[in-house]
């Protein structure tokens, strides 16, 4: 910060040539600047100006450094006045990243966002990959599951209900499970969690003393658009979240099944890393998505018919 107020010193005394109308420019006393300008002359080691008793003027060596110095001071203010107008217009990239499945969520509020923000621009990431927010440079994320560490903060957005689902084709061909149970007879599709591995457990209330069946799928895939896709077509049951099938179920070419015997809450979190001062362009963004798709009454969606025998 001094070596600051040493080139603005500097500076103003050269635009100005004197101590006096640079101390008035800047609110100090012309004893004050002159300080200034000596400590800095002694800090690189060269004479900037050459004083007399009637006036002051630039050395080679100080008109040199005032033409770089103030390139550096009008860039600062150019950047000073920027983050001003941020404050009033937000504006610029925003890199956000989302599993795949999270766009049936998000593209639908984005028309509104850039309506009331036309000078940010949203970098989308749709990836089931589980990024870095600090390393990889992503202002915010949608993610299931606990907050990754300390340095990420988070809000919870809209819950959702995972719903097993099939094709009227496929249940008129293999018929309708009844109970868990009557699901081992059927070709399931199921979906790998892109990270760890795993195979997705589907969400299922057994009997009391039943152990939990060893379903074997007919597909994996670690997609749930793909998975998506497969069930649509006919091959197999498959579990989905709500949102992701409630097209299909409204038009009818998806059918939910077993509804009584699922327990399958689910929830997204909004997350971004942790700073004590969000650039405005984030802290918008993050308060548009939380606006939209968080809310502490939000329900999980109420039951959906079953099908008929």
């Amino acid at each position: 910060m001094n070596r600051l107020a040493g080139l603005s010193a500097f500076v103003r005394t050269a635009d100005l040539g004197s101590f006096v109308a640079a101390g008035r420019a800047l609110g100090l006393s012309p004893s004050a600047v002159g300080k200034a300008v000596t400590k800095l002359e002694n800090q690189l080691g060269v004479r900037l100006l050459q004083r007399s008793t009637r006036s002051l003027r630039l050395t080679d060596e100080g008109r040199a450094f005032h033409e770089r110095c103030r390139r550096i001071l009008d860039d600062l203010d150019d950047a000073h006045a920027s983050v001003l107008r941020s404050r009033e217009a937000p504006r610029g990239r925003v890199r956000i990243s989302c599993p795949i499945v999270a766009y049936h969520l998000l593209l639908p509020v984005l028309p509104d966002f850039l309506a009331r923000y036309p000078e940010i621009e949203p970098d989308l990431d749709f990836s089931d990959r589980l990024v870095d927010l600090i390393e990889e440079g992503v202002d915010v994320a949608i993610r299931s599951g606990p907050l990754p560490d300390g340095r990420i903060m988070g809000r919870a957005l809209r819950p959702f209900r995972l719903l097993l689902c099939a094709a009227p084709a496929y249940l008129d061909q293999f018929g309708v499970p009844r109970t868990p149970r009557e699901l081992d007879g059927h070709a399931s599709i199921g979906f790998r969690f892109p990270n760890s591995g795993k195979v997705q457990v589907w969400p299922l209330r057994q009997p009391e003393g039943d152990a939990e069946p060893d379903r074997r799928h007919r597909i994996v895939c670690n997609n749930m658009e793909a998975l998506h896709g497969a069930v649509l077509s006919g091959l197999g049951v498959g579990c989905m979240p709500d949102f992701l099938v409630a097209g299909a179920l409204r038009a009818g070419t998806l059918v939910p099944l077993l509804l009584d015997h699922l327990d399958a809450p689910g929830q997204f979190n909004l997350i971004w890393p942790s700073s004590r001062h969000l650039s405005p362009k984030v802290r918008v963004t993050v308060d548009f998505i939380a606006e939209r798709l968080f809310s502490s009454e939000c329900r999980i969606p109420d039951p959906l018919p079953a099908p008929e025998a």
